[in-house]
């Protein structure tokens, strides 16, 4: 279920987090060659996809639940 991101905050890592509308959270690692997310290791880059929406797996398998 795609939800918009409202902020960031780092795991006890140090790896990105964004926090989603539904309240739920996602990793936002840049990690190539697997994951390419060059903005999440800059200020401006976070601060432009706020706002844009991910995939939120919580809610993905929240829905799944209830249809089945």
């Amino acid at each position: 279920m795609e939800r918009r991101i409202t902020g960031f905050h780092t795991d006890e890592h140090g790896d990105w987090v964004a926090d989603l509308e539904c309240g739920h959270t996602q990793h936002v690692r840049h990690n190539p060659p697997w994951i390419n997310r060059p903005w999440v290791v800059s200020p401006q880059g976070r601060a432009r996809t706020l706002g844009e929406a991910l995939n939120c797996k919580t809610c993905d398998q929240a829905d799944a639940g209830h249809s089945a």
